[in-house]
């Protein structure tokens, strides 16, 4: 069997102050997911994940201001036979996101309401059971 292709990745778990989740959903795929991305080499997770919410939402932050949940790994959602190792941050913003980058949507969604959309495996299998611990 051949080694499964791995991508190094750091994710957000974007909450605001009414417990909404910030979902984005990258041009070309149908999943849902957190912003964040690709860590550049030389990047720490923390730094990779500032520069990936710059970009994609227009969120300016600092790695001071990420909490570390967790480090997972599982399949990746537009890659058959991938997976993601990704480092999981939380932060907490209120500002709206102003896409950009590869980003086609970003909605603000309760948990419950996150549950019934087509999501990536990061999102429905670690996210949102993070989400609902933090509440």
């Amino acid at each position: 069997m051949a080694d499964t292709a791995t991508s190094r990745i750091a994710a957000a778990l974007i909450d605001d102050a009414d417990g909404s989740l910030l979902l984005v959903r990258k041009a070309g795929t149908r999943w849902f997911m957190q912003a964040g991305g690709k860590i550049e080499h030389g990047e720490s997770p923390a730094t990779a994940l500032c520069r990936e919410l710059a970009e994609e939402i227009g969120a300016t932050v600092g790695p001071t201001q990420l909490r570390h949940l967790a480090r997972v790994t599982c399949a990746a959602a537009n890659e058959a036979g991938h997976q993601v190792d990704a480092d999981i941050f939380h932060i907490r913003l209120d500002s709206a996101p102003v896409i950009a980058a590869e980003i086609a949507e970003a909605h603000w969604i309760t948990i419950d309401a996150a549950a019934t959309m087509p999501l990536a495996p990061l999102t429905r299998d670690h996210i949102l059971p993070l989400a609902a611990l933090i509440g």
